[in-house]
């Protein structure tokens, strides 16, 4: 099993890879936050900047996969006459 910092190293180098980290950053979000949330978030990551963790954060949902979802929605689509049994 992948280690938290393993996972986050990967995210980061997908988004750069996809080109999310191109172009000035000239984007500014504000958000208040519960202390609660961005502690164990911190904790779990190692992350100390805010920045940083908000960075982070929007690359995982921005190069998330998106498998479960489409597994999911293929419920239902495999007709009742085919034969699954090996």
């Amino acid at each position: 099993m992948k280690s938290d910092a393993r996972k986050l190293k990967d995210i980061m180098t997908i988004a750069e890879e996809r080109g999310l980290f191109r172009g000035a950053r000239t984007k500014v979000m504000r958000g208040r936050m519960p202390e609660a949330l961005v502690s164990k978030a911190k904790a779990r990551t190692g992350i100390k900047s805010d920045t940083e963790l908000l960075e982070v954060a929007l690359a995982n949902l921005a190069v998330a996969d998106d498998y479960p979802e489409w597994l999911l929605s293929q419920r239902g689509t495999i007709s009742g006459d085919v034969d699954l049994e090996f």
